[in-house]
């Protein structure tokens, strides 16, 4: 059994990995981490999560727990997830990451601090999101520069950055696939008198509503067709069997920073 620590148990996606972490054959839960002052720390994880009782208490403290696990999944805030990293690298344990959110100079630090420990990090752990990363390069290729490039997301009233990380992820994706920069051709907010479409823009853009927990819509638009490819998801728990998986294969890998692609074996 895979020894886990979860950081950011008592969050959406954090309770959803204690549950599953409950049921499995592979993977057993050892630690449970929250932030100073959360209203859980004290708590035990399973009853946080809707689970049931497990003896695991959740604390505020990662470094305690880490003699005990084998690899750290991290869903929390930037901020939580560097300050976590650097106690992950000290004790050299493998680390999975699906926060979203980072700052430029946040996700520098981050790939400056994982060299010594090998590292998923990744927006998106669903199996499905990641095939479609691999296919819409392909596709934006083969439409060539007259089809227009959107892409289109939608997330629960309560998400805190956007666009969300896989969307940005696929408009990077899609940039790199026709020599764009997203940071030139990136449109992220369409109002007033814009004139007409630029050629070459590559659009972004989010929807906040009730508890849609992940849809992504990337649009290819020529004159007289357009194909969208689209991807929803139903449950969280699409997302945490990923990380999951995600948490078996990094233990085998050396040194590194990977993604789900890497994971999925799709390079």
């Amino acid at each position: 059994m895979i020894k886990v620590i979860v950081a950011g148990a008592a969050g959406r996606m954090g309770a959803r990995l204690v549950s599953l972490l409950k049921e499995s054959a592979a993977l057993t839960l050892v630690g449970a981490v929250e932030s100073k002052g959360h209203l859980t720390v004290g708590e035990d994880a399973g009853e946080v999560a809707g689970c049931g009782h497990i003896g695991i208490v959740i604390r505020d403290d990662l470094s305690a727990a880490m003699e005990r696990g084998e690899v750290v999944i991290d869903f929390s805030t930037p901020e939580a997830t560097l300050e976590h990293l650097r106690i992950v690298v000290q004790h050299r344990r493998p680390m999975v990451i699906g926060t979203t959110g980072f700052s430029a100079p946040e996700l520098a630090e981050l790939k400056a601090l994982v060299k010594p420990i090998p590292c998923v990090l990744s927006p998106n752990m669903s199996v499905g999101v990641n095939i479609i990363f691999k296919v819409i390069a392909e596709m934006a290729k083969s439409f060539g520069e007259e089809y227009d490039i959107e892409v289109i997301e939608a997330h629960h009233r309560l998400k805190k950055d956007a666009p969300s990380g896989t969307a940005l992820k696929m408009g990077e994706i899609l940039a790199r696939a026709m020599n764009r920069d997203l940071d030139q051709v990136g449109v992220y907010a369409r109002k007033g008198l814009i004139g007409e479409r630029r050629r070459g823009e590559i659009g972004i853009q989010a929807i906040r509503a009730g508890d849609i927990v992940g849809d992504h819509t990337v649009l290819f638009g020529g004159m007289g067709e357009r194909v969208e490819v689209t991807h929803r998801v139903q449950s969280r728990d699409t997302f945490a069997r990923g990380a999951l998986r995600a948490a078996r294969w990094v233990v085998k890998q050396p040194p590194g920073l990977y993604d789900m692609m890497d994971v999925l074996g799709l390079r």
